[in-house]
């Protein structure tokens, strides 16, 4: 509110959101009763009771729903609070890894365990990104709404008893590399929406592709060379077998799995970047549009009628509402 909001006008991204539907009572309890995308049958007997051509009534449900998407202004600001964190963790775990032996050789995650002692600097570590997941589960509750809310859901499951469980177990320092590894593309992601929502349409595409580029590589590559190698294999033949240890590795083969659903996004989106020259448009919160939206009063089916518009069709597009969405946010 007192940072990133005053930073998205200063950078001219758009604050109005969706044009609003007309006032009407009775369309108003369909919506909110009933459905909001109401069926052919139903949609006719609107028709006769308002005396609405059809076409009108689907325009009206269609801007209704409209105004439940949040505003560009708004998804910028959520991607700047992101963006500020992942990068303020990412670095600091940077430097904090740097200095263990475990960065470098993954087989000291496992010499002297479980005595191994819990640094400050770790243990605050883990306290900042558990808090930041936890906050993450409840607040997507209340913040913009995605198509893939169930995956992110389970992701921010599986990530928080990650977290816990290997922090309870003292497998904290595998976790390190793994909540590193894990940030590293979540700073180009959020850069590269912030880019889209100020409309600058070649950054926004270089940061996306370098984003694709960086997830695969750490989400394909690393992570199962590294992370799934050492827990799998290193862990199990320097301490045999023992039950916490297979908790873990399932929860890492769930993580895996959701990494595999995500690269097949990416890749997709990062092909039509190529081949279209512009990212693939992120259509999960994004407004909705129709050729026929240059009307926002509907039309009486009595041909005596005279309606005026409101001039908000043509190159305006959807209700004189711009979107933007350039950038995927797949992710």
């Amino acid at each position: 509110r007192f940072i990133a909001k005053p930073c998205a006008l200063g950078l001219k991204v758009q604050a109005n959101g969706p044009q609003k539907a007309q006032p009407n009572a009775i369309l108003e309890k369909v919506f909110t009763a009933i459905t909001k995308h109401p069926d052919e049958k139903r949609l006719e007997g609107l028709s006769k009771q308002l005396d609405w051509d059809v076409r009108s009534i689907q325009r009206w449900f269609r801007q209704r729903r409209n105004q439940e998407k949040p505003s560009t202004l708004r998804k910028f600001c959520e991607s700047m609070w992101r963006f500020t964190f992942y990068l303020y963790i990412f670095t600091y775990g940077v430097r904090l890894l740097k200095k263990t032996p475990w960065l470098w050789n993954t087989r000291q995650c496992w010499n002297g365990y479980p005595y191994q002692p819990l640094m400050p600097d770790l243990h605050y570590y883990y306290i900042v990104e558990l808090s930041f997941y936890w906050s993450l589960m409840f607040s997507q509750f209340i913040d913009i709404k995605r198509k893939d809310f169930g995956i992110m859901f389970t992701h921010h499951i599986v990530t928080v008893t990650l977290i816990t469980f290997s922090y309870v177990t003292n497998l904290t320092r595998v976790g390190t590399l793994t909540l590193c590894l894990h940030d590293a593309a979540d700073v180009v992601l959020e850069a590269a929406k912030m880019a889209n929502y100020c409309k600058c349409q070649k950054l926004s595409d270089l940061l996306f592709l370098t984003f694709a580029i960086v997830f695969i590589v750490s989400r394909l590559g690393i992570y199962p060379l590294w992370i799934l190698n050492t827990t799998l294999f290193e862990l199990y033949e320097a301490l045999g077998n023992f039950p916490a240890l297979w908790v873990f590795n399932v929860l890492l083969m769930v993580l895996q799995i959701l990494h595999c659903f995500w690269s097949y996004l990416i890749i997709k989106a990062a092909y039509k970047a190529i081949s279209k020259g512009k990212a693939a448009k992120d259509n999960r919160s994004d407004v909705e549009s129709s050729s026929d939206e240059d009307e926002t009063v509907p039309r009486s089916k009595t041909p005596q009628s005279t309606i005026a518009t409101n001039g908000t069709g043509g190159a305006n597009g959807t209700n004189g509402y711009l979107t933007g969405g350039t950038c995927s946010e797949e992710h």
